[in-house]
């Protein structure tokens, strides 16, 4: 378990950061919820996705499985998370990992933001990912994200291609 030191109006706290377990599905769905509504329009009532949402977490949460997430906490509250997707390649014969890493979802509270935590999930995350011996991790950012990710040395992909399916 990771602690991070965040200070909050004068005062000292500590977030715990842990790798989650499928018990966790159920809190880390209703973060999933929080994070994205924020984003869009909903079109989906809460009730409902939480469940598909935390059916689908408690099944890719298996110790086994190639999915991980890392959950803060603060005062027994979950305040925050990010996922990595472990994504295996067609094998060669060359040089690089036949690994690479999906990031996704690394949302923190808003009034906890600024403050460490979302710094310590993701170095958690990264950390695994070396230890996985992957050569790289690619994520999608927002343009509010992206001074994030670049202050963690992160870069833009030049070779990364997509195409949006309507």
């Amino acid at each position: 378990m990771i602690a991070t030191g965040v200070s909050i109006n004068g005062g000292e706290i500590k977030a715990e950061v842990r790798l989650a377990s499928a018990a966790d599905a159920l809190t880390l769905a209703r973060l999933r919820y929080e994070f994205r509504s924020s984003l869009r329009q909903v079109v989906e009532r809460d009730e409902a996705f939480v469940e598909r949402c935390a059916a689908w977490m408690q099944e890719h949460l298996r110790p086994e499985g190639d999915w991980k997430c890392w959950i803060a906490e603060w005062e027994q509250t979950a305040v925050g998370n990010v996922w990595a997707q472990l994504v295996e390649k067609i094998p060669n014969p060359v040089g690089e990992s036949e690994y690479y890493v999906y990031l996704t979802n690394l949302y923190v509270r808003e009034e906890l933001r600024r403050h460490g935590i979302g710094a310590t999930l993701l170095s958690e995350a990264l950390a695994w990912s070396r230890s996985m011996q992957v050569q790289t991790v690619i994520l999608w950012h927002t343009e509010r994200s992206k001074p994030f990710y670049m202050r963690h040395g992160f870069s833009e992909a030049h070779e990364l291609m997509q195409l949006t399916i309507e």
